[in-house]
């Protein structure tokens, strides 16, 4: 599959490398050297150097290469079940478990795992690679998670989804420690500028709101519940970044990892959303998992 990239004028004079990758969903820089190396990158039919400073009004062609097939298989890996009935499915996620499979992660999904569960029983509006799912959480997030199993299911929760109804509760610790007990991030997010494999506030980017409460404090951490009125990718890791709050163990935005408090600590507790069949108010809540209460031993005795 190819693409067209149009230099904007304010785009003018940066490396060609650089803004392919900034421009193109998913693609890295490294992968855009490459695809420079390889002749895929064309101006007026004349590969590219990868070191060409940009021109306004320019016009590449990019070819890029089609994405690998992902055999889509059902495994038999064990399911942490809240909830289930003819319509959708309630898992609890382990931290570690990619939700959908991806290049790099082809199997070992909850997708998969799914698949075996519920066998044809899955809704396929979220399309081949992704039956049933209606949201995600990522990898290193644990807890509650829906699948719709028909499309009615599926279209009724998106509905939801789209209208803030569908609520979710989360439960992380931070760095620092917040002076306030409760509050608001209202900071739009986006793809970050210059690095596609994160997401940061962006002013251009989409409306993203979360509200958080102190649940504990300790000597430098902060124990917080936070409900998400919106839902963009990385959204709860992206805003206690922004306000100087990064989650423990977050590699991404947060910091090295300290000793023995190495991984994300981050827990979707709490869903809250109307079945979409009997109109009846579903409300789930996990106890906090066991890596989770580890974790707050280590912080030390709470502090006023």
């Amino acid at each position: 599959m190819s693409e067209i990239l149009f230099v904007k004028s304010e785009e003018s004079g940066e490396r060609i490398d650089a803004l392919l990758a900034r421009s193109i969903d998913a693609l890295t820089r490294s992968q855009a050297q490459r695809l420079l190396d390889a002749g895929a990158v064309t101006l007026s039919g004349a590969p590219v150097k990868k070191n060409r400073k940009t021109a306004p009004g320019e016009l590449y062609a990019v070819a890029l290469p089609d994405p690998a097939e992902i055999e889509l298989r059902a495994e038999d890996i064990a399911l942490d079940v809240v909830y289930e009935d003819a319509d959708v499915i309630v898992v609890n996620k382990p931290r570690g478990m990619v939700v959908h499979p991806a290049p790099g992660h082809p199997d070992g999904t909850l997708v998969n795992a799914l698949m075996y569960h519920c066998g044809d029983s899955l809704s396929g509006i979220g399309g081949e690679k992704r039956p049933g799912i209606v949201h995600r959480i990522d990898k290193d997030t644990s807890g509650l998670i829906i699948a719709a199993k028909n499309d009615f299911a599926h279209l009724g929760l998106s509905a939801q989804l789209a209208g803030h109804s569908l609520a979710r509760v989360y439960e992380c610790v931070v760095h620092g420690r917040m002076r306030e007990d409760s509050g608001t991030v209202d900071a739009p997010i986006a793809r970050h500028p210059a690095d596609r494999k994160r997401m940061a506030v962006v002013p251009s980017g989409r409306r993203a709101v979360t509200h958080w409460e102190v649940i504990g404090r300790y000597n430098g951490w902060t124990h917080l519940r936070c409900r998400l009125e919106t839902g963009r990718t990385h959204q709860i890791r992206v805003h206690m970044a922004y306000i100087g709050h990064p989650l423990l163990g977050d590699g991404v935005y947060g910091r090295s990892p300290e000793k023995g408090l190495e991984g994300q600590c981050l827990h979707a507790r709490e869903l809250r959303f109307i079945h979409p069949r009997s109109g009846g108010e579903i409300r789930l809540v996990t106890e906090l998992p066991d890596y989770f209460k580890e974790v707050l031993s280590k912080l030390g005795p709470e502090t006023a």
